[in-house]
């Protein structure tokens, strides 16, 4: 039997928290291994549980969301533990931030039950695919600013085969396994393989990752064109 997914749960707001741990709890494939009402305390019970996902709330007092998210991806002990950011505001800037931190997905606090739960399973796989609305916001914030200048970002690009940077920019456009294989002609299989050697090549965490990467590195730009050749 599979085990249940950890997860670690950080909101200031107490009541909210323990809902969230009283429906995560209320699943067969989940458990909360840990609770916090901080940044600085949602980092040490990730570091002392090292659990599967930690949900943290974007505005906290003291260490926030984004600094957290930032401590917990960044410490190699914590290298299979993804965040999922809540947010009041789901077209916020900070919620960018996050991403650009290191979360691999985000939601809003009004989201159905349902919806914060798959989020969590879809977190955990790696499998993250955010909304049309979602990815739109975010194309504007990265293109609200000039390109990133990674460390060997044309090394990188350079890395990925021709097909892999079609599949990039899919990703980056939302879609998933199955879109990439119907646009491209390949299998499902075939599609996943090529997402996650370019997840590798530009060291990227996950799907969310990879479409952060992909604009740092002005793989993609405005309106979904490609950048780099």
């Amino acid at each position: 039997m599979t085990r249940p997914l950890r997860v670690v749960v950080a909101d200031d707001q107490a009541l909210f928290r323990s809902t969230l741990q009283l429906l995560i709890d209320s699943e067969p494939d989940m458990t909360v291994v840990g609770s916090a009402r901080d940044g600085a305390e949602a980092v040490r019970a990730v570091r002392r549980t090292v659990p599967d996902v930690a949900i943290l709330d974007i505005r906290m007092p003291g260490v926030d969301g984004i600094a957290a998210t930032r401590a917990i991806v960044s410490d190699p002990l914590l290298a299979r533990t993804r965040v999922l950011i809540l947010t009041t505001f789901e077209f916020d800037d900070n919620v960018a931030r996050a991403l650009r931190a290191g979360a691999s997905g985000f939601l809003g606090k009004d989201a159905r039950p349902a919806e914060l739960l798959e989020s969590i399973r879809s977190v955990a796989d790696g499998s993250v695919r955010m909304s049309a609305s979602a990815t739109r916001m975010l194309v504007d914030e990265f293109l609200a600013r000039p390109v990133g200048s990674a460390i060997h970002g044309e090394d990188r690009l350079h890395d990925l085969t021709p097909r892999e940077r079609e599949v990039v920019v899919l990703v980056a456009g939302g879609a998933d396994n199955a879109e990439i294989a119907r646009a491209l002609g390949i299998t499902v299989l075939t599609a996943k393989t090529h997402v996650n050697r370019a997840m590798a090549k530009l060291d990227a965490r996950d799907r969310a990752q990879l479409v952060v990467r992909s604009y740092e590195l002005g793989l993609v730009t405005p309106g979904g064109r490609r950048g780099h050749r």
